[in-house]
């Protein structure tokens, strides 16, 4: 039945679902969802045409709907947004969760926000407002609101039924958060040390007060390797004043990790990037027009290797069977030079670049650069001895080239994104395309000189 451990799978979902829904089947279709995880009923939705989705969420139950909603991508919750009636529009935006709330608020037209915060309650609609005013991409626009909070002075009895009476609107209740009167924050403490304490205990007793917490303008890649490096559920993010203002969970962490790496491959690919992962969803003129920009800039840069093979044309023109090695060097070193941004730049993301130490590096892939070179060497030393009949100068001046081609491409290679990581710009801006075509320019110059100097002394 296309059930993987007992649960249906998604995409056998969307199929009997699309069925059910064009033979008016609604009961069958309601029968269908209800053992679907949310998130499961959430990809199905989304795969049906765009007539049938506003169809099958409208099945849903009010509380589920909410959740599945913030499940779907942007794109089919502004479909969603243009065919439900204003009322359940109104009551499904007025329901979500702060941060989700915002989320959908950044893809939708300036317009459609202004008349959909107007009709906010005013709790939501401040809240709402509140995070709109953060920067985009920090720890303020990410987080939510949704936090229980308590005091030192409340006894461990009285903390869990502040628990179970706010549990219902909470987003996590597993992170316990201690503010004193002016909302200060002063400690933390987990559900289970709540749980276990004595009843009658403090909870400024119970609490550790070394808390690590982010602020609002905190960069939002900064945020999820704060959680990920102390494996957090939630973190919590604190004004100028140091007052506790919202958390940010886990569960958001994972979209911005997805979001950063989706942006950090199509810069790796001189792909100009979009509003999140849409590339797929966009019209081929907007493909093109996000290559083109960076295809353009490639293109002007391979004209320094016209210009540098024009410009030594003399020894070429002595020696003919030099340019059949020429693509040989520069895709060489376009692939070393590679290898070693792609190693520093995801050691960027890492950070463990910051333990090594940047010329330490650099240093590194200079050397491991010089070392693929001298290997590679001796192999197309021959071979090039070999293509070019018995013309061992060319043999030489292909080999030593090779070695000082390799080795500027992994120097460039680790050097460059380093340097954009310290004028504050995306490291994966030097991609591959960029540290090749760099190498191209230079290596086709190394590998005439050399061959210049080797045939004027040796010829």
């Amino acid at each position: 039945m296309g059930e993987a451990n007992g649960v249906l799978v998604p995409d056998v979902v969307a199929r009997q679902l699309e069925t059910l829904l064009e033979a008016g089947n609604y009961d069958g279709a309601k029968l269908l969802l209800q053992p679907v995880q949310e998130v499961d009923t959430a990809e199905a939705i989304g795969s049906l045409p765009r007539t049938l989705q506003a169809l099958a969420f409208r099945l849903l139950p009010k509380d589920e709907a909410i959740v599945v909603y913030e499940y779907l991508d942007p794109a089919v919750q502004q479909t969603l947004l243009e065919r439900l009636r204003s009322g359940e529009v109104l009551e499904l935006v007025e329901e979500m969760s702060p941060d989700d709330r915002v989320r959908l608020f950044d893809e939708l037209p300036a317009k459609v926000v202004r008349r959909l915060l107007a009709e906010l309650s005013p709790a939501e609609r401040r809240v709402t407002a509140q995070l709109l005013g953060y920067e985009a991409e920090t720890a303020g626009r990410l987080m939510t609101t949704e936090f229980i909070d308590l005091k030192e002075f409340h006894s461990a009895a009285q903390a869990l039924a502040i628990v179970r009476r706010r549990a219902r609107d909470t987003e996590t209740i597993y992170a316990l958060y201690v503010t004193d009167g002016s909302r200060h924050l002063t400690g933390i403490l987990s559900l289970r040390d709540l749980v276990i304490a004595d009843p009658e205990e403090r909870i400024g007793d119970v609490m550790t007060r070394e808390v690590i917490s982010v602020s609002t303008d905190t960069d939002q890649e900064e945020v999820a390797r704060a959680i990920q490096r102390y494996d957090f559920l939630a973190v919590p993010v604190v004004d100028r004043e140091q007052r506790l203002v919202g958390i940010v969970t886990v569960d958001d962490v994972i979209d911005v990790i997805e979001q950063e790496a989706t942006r950090d491959l199509y810069a790796a690919g001189a792909v100009q990037a979009g509003d999140e992962d849409d590339y797929f969803q966009s019209n081929l003129f907007t493909v093109a027009r996000r290559r083109v920009v960076w295809l353009l800039v490639l293109l002007v840069a391979n004209s320094g290797t016209a210009a540098v093979i024009a410009a030594m044309d003399g020894v070429l023109q002595q020696v003919v069977v030099l340019a059949a090695f020429i693509p040989l060097l520069i895709g060489t070193g376009g692939n070393v030079g590679a290898q070693s941004s792609t190693v520093v730049i995801r050691g960027l993301s890492t950070q463990r670049i910051q333990t090594l130490g940047s010329w330490a590096a650099i240093w590194r892939e200079a050397v491991a650069g010089a070392l693929l070179g001298l290997l590679m060497m001796l192999v197309v030393i021959p071979w090039a001895a070999y293509v070019s009949g018995g013309n061992w100068l060319v043999a030489w001046a292909a080999g030593l080239s090779l070695v000082g081609i390799t080795t500027l491409a992994a120097t460039a290679g680790a050097a460059l994104p380093l340097l954009f990581d310290r004028l504050r710009l995306d490291p994966a801006l030097m991609s591959a395309p960029f540290i090749a075509t760099a190498t191209d320019v230079v290596g086709v110059f190394i590998y005439l000189q050399i061959a210049s100097w080797l045939l004027g002394r040796l010829g």
